[in-house]
């Protein structure tokens, strides 16, 4: 039996999220809705996830010391890592010493936040199939690894990055060193390490919403979301729809990958999980341990979105993965580098059918940063990704 306590009392149950940007700030509605005492934690002040927890904290998350203070003095319930910037050795070690309870654990923390940590796991010890990749620690490296090994065109990215940050896709052998550099801006800690990935002739690219949450016997099952398509420029997520078309035995295929990775990493909650189809063929690709940015959509198409149900499966509470419609999801840039800005349009944006918008609440903007986004859905799902996109366009951010 799952116990919450009530907020702001002494039995209150408490977690702390490690990151809260907008899809941290989801995450702490849907706790909230639970009677849930929330603690959003991040490098910068009054975040997304800031202005709806009960307490606000603001440090460098990558700092091992300044982390493990925060956790020993706030002493939460849970550990929620929202983001990849993160001293995860301190979380093992927390997590050693029954200290805090990280989800989904420490290990998997640890393991994907990092590309090499997750890659290695995939397809060196589970045997999924995935591309061929190499690790480089200079651009030498890279260079050699790509002409005696991986061929172009490739993929280059840091292996601790995030939302498309630092890749670069390289078609010759001009392009090698600008994408080092580019990996090297990118990464979300300093370091020099890159992996290069051979590029898969795919059709298309989805995330499966994959679900570890306890069943009515008490012991974790895994549920998948329906499979969700998206569209990406520069490694960014600009669209994202649900469901996806595929052909049954691919659905399944992806569905044994999921399952396979995600319970090797263990833990409860939502998992991302990316993977490449072409045909009846599945790669995996990467894989977060927490709600996805292409899953934003399901606020509009699912009956419980991805943040009520790793909200429902970190606590131990039941969770239901149905479709409730077709629907879409599409980016609102910020468009301008300015702060404190002012968005036009939202009354337009909504006279969209079947469309809602959702503000992020970002102090700060820049041109390519996500601000915002629009959703909509419709038994069509192509009429929907139309009315996501047309909404998301007519909101229009303003410097003041």
């Amino acid at each position: 039996m799952t116990t919450i306590g009530t907020p702001l009392s002494p039995r209150a149950t408490k977690v702390m999220l490690l990151g809260s940007g907008e899809l941290g700030r989801e995450v702490l509605i849907a706790l909230q809705r639970l009677g849930v005492e929330t603690i959003a934690v991040d490098r910068y002040d009054n975040a997304p996830g800031h202005q709806v927890a009960h307490h606000a904290r603001t440090i460098a998350m990558s700092d091992a010391d300044q982390l493990r203070a925060l956790i020993e003095a706030e002493r939460p319930d849970l550990v929620v890592p929202e983001i990849e910037a993160i001293a995860t050795p301190v979380l093992e070690a927390l997590e050693a010493e029954g200290v805090a309870t990280v989800i989904p654990t420490a290990r998997a923390t640890r393991l994907t936040m990092d590309r090499e940590g997750i890659r290695r796991l995939a397809a060196e010890t589970l045997g999924v199939p995935t591309s061929p990749y190499r690790f480089c620690d200079s651009l030498d490296e890279l260079r050699a690894a790509i002409d005696d090994q991986i061929g172009y065109p490739c993929v280059v990215k840091p292996v601790m990055s995030s939302s498309g940050k630092g890749q670069s896709k390289i078609n010759g052998p001009d392009e090698v060193a600008p994408a080092w550099e580019y990996a090297m801006a990118g990464g979300r800690v300093s370091q020099t390490r890159v992996i290069v990935e051979g590029f898969v002739d795919f059709d298309y690219e989805i995330t499966l919403l994959t679900v570890r949450a306890r069943g009515a016997d008490g012991n974790v099952e895994t549920r998948f979301c329906e499979p969700i398509g998206h569209r990406q420029v520069g490694g960014d997520y600009v669209e994202s729809w649900q469901p996806h078309p595929m052909p049954a035995a691919a659905l399944e295929r992806a569905r044994q990958i999921a399952g396979a990775v995600t319970g090797d990493l263990g833990g409860q909650g939502v998992f991302g999980v990316e993977l490449f189809v072409k045909g009846d063929q599945v790669w995996f690709s990467e894989v977060s341990p927490r709600p996805h940015d292409t899953g934003m959509v399901t606020m509009a198409t699912q009956w419980q979105n991805e943040f009520e149900l790793h909200a429902r499966a970190i606590l131990g509470l039941p969770v239901d993965t149905t479709l409730r419609s077709p629907g879409a999801s599409a980016v609102i840039y910020g468009g301008v580098d300015a702060e404190g800005v002012v968005f036009d349009g939202v009354d337009a944006a909504l006279r969209v059918p079947h469309t809602d918008i959702r503000l992020f609440g970002k102090p700060e903007s820049f041109v390519t940063r996500r601000m915002g986004v629009a959703l909509a859905y419709d038994a069509d799902v192509e009429v929907a990704r139309r009315n996501a996109v047309e909404a998301a366009g007519r909101v229009k951010p303003r410097a003041v």
